[in-house]
């Protein structure tokens, strides 16, 4: 019986421990004013989005009407599924939810937003899930005064000056795009094209989700997701580069985001998703 507890528990540490992991509800935690003051100097935090578990931002699609419902975008592995992560080949679509989120203004004020939908989750390839909010982006503005990032539709180019901006933690982090990996792969999930920051976006648990910013724009070109914490070889909370002749190698500290630009490729021209859409990029 002991020997099977302790199993037990090991699968359960193992998979609750696969992506840096969130230490409280941010939903039910008061924020301290000096520390947003700080930042805010700093950092655009409107349209930046706060989760109980995770960051995320408010973005809208290169030419989307402002009529249409408001999307946030998060990590897949944000979505809160029963029983745990999506799988390696898992996908979501058009899934009816209810999930309250937090909305930053251009003051750094909060204010309440509603997910009614997840329109598109995955952990393959990327770790991204988009939903769609209660209110479209014009009602948003109206009540709140806060604007969405775009979406930038091309994949972002080595060695840019970014920001990754987590709602989570208040806080904003400053860095360049170090380089791409062929294959990043952490336990059983794998991705592709995966952007490497340099230091300076020494990124933790809770700041999964955080939109990669283009530093001194409002554009999203990527989504922050997982970091190498102990040096380990492609295990749980440390993942590995593999380059494309298959030599795998660890950088132990590096954080690590993936590529968003993939699902303009899959939206049809009144911005639905459409994953049989000729073309289309994403997982299925």
């Amino acid at each position: 019986m002991k020997a099977l507890i302790v199993i037990l528990l090991s699968l359960i540490t193992s998979h609750a421990l696969a992506f840096p992991v969130a230490p409280f509800d941010a939903l039910k935690k008061t924020t301290h004013k000096n520390i947003n003051h700080y930042q805010a100097i700093q950092y655009d935090f409107e349209g930046i989005i706060k989760l109980s578990n995770c960051s995320g931002s408010l973005i809208a699609f290169s030419g989307q009407p402002l009529a249409n419902k408001a999307i946030v975008m998060t990590n897949g592995h944000c979505i809160q599924k029963p029983g745990g992560y999506l799988g390696p080949k898992e996908v979501w679509v058009n899934k009816s939810i209810n999930r309250s989120m937090k909305i930053f203004d251009k003051n750094m004020n909060l204010k309440n937003v509603q997910a009614t939908k997840i329109i598109y989750a995955t952990m393959s390839n990327t770790d991204v899930a988009y939903y769609e909010l209660s209110e479209s982006y014009e009602e948003i503005f109206q009540r709140t005064g806060v604007r969405p990032f775009l979406l930038d539709t091309l994949r972002p180019l080595e060695g840019i000056s970014i920001e990754i901006i987590s709602g989570y933690w208040d806080r904003g982090y400053s860095c360049e795009i170090d380089g791409f990996v062929f294959t990043l792969k952490e336990g059983d999930w794998t991705f592709t094209d995966s952007i490497r920051y340099t230091s300076g976006c020494d990124t933790i648990g809770g700041t999964s989700g955080s939109p990669i910013i283009v530093k001194g724009e409002r554009k999203v070109i990527a989504i922050n997701n997982t970091s190498n914490e102990s040096g380990e070889r492609c295990t749980i909370n440390n993942p590995c580069e593999i380059n494309e002749a298959g030599e795998v190698s660890t950088r132990k500290g590096v954080r690590y985001g993936q590529q968003t630009y993939q699902i303009y490729s899959c939206l049809t021209p009144d911005f639905k998703l459409d994953l049989k859409r000729s073309g289309c990029e994403l997982p299925k």
